[in-house]
């Protein structure tokens, strides 16, 4: 791990160095901005003296001199303008940026590519890096944690990129850059330190560190630079606390071996338990097999006897209801014989009662033809009276009319018995 803070710097040089600066700093330096040194002089003035001066040598003397003074006015003519176009010529490398000032106050930037600065007061007082993310390591040593315990070291690493030159150069530069970012950094990561426990302390490592990065972020956002990565790579502990830690690191490796010890002997015994629990299983199912099949064989033998008793049970209900249905037949016929029987008597008993009516008849026709007629005696006095005379012939003639009347009845009595 580095012992040392990036150092960040600005360099002075000329144009041909100033890539190499910029990409690979100097001395082991960080090199965003470089001032370049100006290339322009006045020598083009003086070759246009020659030109002035050879012309009107030309014009004064004419002939041969004056020809050849003429070309030799018109040769430095040629030559100062060439010097001066050459030294007009600015060349602002890809993912650079110039910034160009007048008479020493800065008018604006120059971005990549070819320029012109005819002007000797035109100048470009810097060229800075605005495309490198510039990595930056700072380890901070004796960091306390929230214990007070001194962390032998943080290793602190960012990346930050130069997004205003303008304002960079305008209002602090590469050098004062570097104190300000090494004291925030510093005060960043002490910051962070008090929040944890020494035994947590390489929980740092890889840890999030984007609420640093934005703080950071709002304190040289004015300068002009942005911070783009931040992560903390390493931590290293106190020598006393390492050895303390080394020891609870022995211990935890000999609890962890008797956890995995203890472990491999419960799921030992886990698996006997288990297949002790599987073998009662299997001979539990096998009783119950045995308890299904008995209870089926008993539930079979059951419905067979039930069977049986329900065939007795409709045999002998079909015995009775076949000597029910014989004495029903039975008394059926006996009922259908005595009503025709009955039928017969009832017919015989009519034609019985007929003869005998019709016999009656003519019992009574003849007992009509040979009854006595009647005798009227009547009187001359009142009807309700009686004369002896009446009266006495009445006695002889009715003994003669009921010893007749005897006769004929018990001749026709005599003819009905028959």
């Amino acid at each position: 791990m580095s012992r040392e803070f990036s150092k960040i710097k600005e360099s002075l040089a000329a144009w041909s160095d100033i890539r190499q600066l910029l990409r690979g700093g100097e001395s082991g330096q960080l090199v965003p901005v470089v001032i370049p040194k100006d290339r322009r002089g006045f020598a083009w003035v003086t070759l246009l003296f020659f030109s002035v001066y050879l012309a009107g040598t030309a014009v004064s003397a004419g002939g041969a001199l004056g020809l050849l003074a003429g070309a030799g006015a018109v040769f430095f003519l040629f030559a100062a303008v060439i010097w001066l176009w050459r030294r007009a010529i600015i060349e602002i490398e890809e993912g650079t940026t110039g910034v160009r000032s007048r008479w020493g106050a800065i008018t604006g930037v120059l971005p990549p590519g070819r320029h012109y600065l005819w002007l000797p007061w035109d100048r470009v007082d810097a060229v800075v890096d605005t495309s490198t993310e510039i990595p930056y390591s700072a380890p901070i040593v004796a960091c306390p944690t929230a214990e007070n315990v001194p962390l032998k070291s943080i290793e602190f690493f960012l990346k930050f990129r130069i997004v205003d030159p303008v304002a960079f150069v305008r209002t602090i530069g590469a050098g004062n850059f570097d104190l300000v970012l090494s004291s925030a950094v510093q005060d960043a990561i002490r910051q962070r330190s008090r929040l944890v426990n020494t035994e947590r302390a390489y929980d740092l490592r890889g840890s999030d560190v984007g609420d640093m990065q934005d703080a950071l972020n709002r304190q040289l956002g004015r300068y002009g630079v942005r911070i783009t990565g931040a992560n903390i790579p390493d931590v290293q502990l106190p020598d006393a606390y390492q050895q303390h830690l080394a020891t609870r690191e022995k211990v935890a490796k000999e609890m962890s071996a008797f956890e995995r010890e203890w472990e491999l002997t419960r799921k030992r015994r886990i698996d006997t338990l288990l297949m002790e629990i599987e073998r009662s299983k299997k001979t539990r199912d096998a009783r119950i097999v045995e308890v299904r099949a008995a209870a089926n064989t008993a539930r079979k033998d059951v419905a067979r006897m039930l069977e049986e008793h329900e065939t007795e049970a409709q045999r002998v209900r079909w015995e009775i209801e076949a000597r029910g249905r014989a004495e029903l037949t039975s008394a059926e016929n006996e009922a259908k014989a005595l009503r025709r029987l009955a039928e017969s008597y009832r017919d015989n008993r009519a034609v019985l009662q007929y003869e005998l009516a019709r016999r009656r008849l003519d019992v009574g026709a003849r007992l009509a033809e040979s009854a006595p007629r009647p005798v009227v005696v009547r009187t001359a006095g009142a009807q309700g009276d009686s004369s002896a005379l009446s009266t006495l012939l009445m006695a002889q003639i009715l003994p003669q009319l009921g010893g007749g009347n005897g006769r004929a009845g018990s001749s026709v009595e005599h003819s009905a018995d028959r």
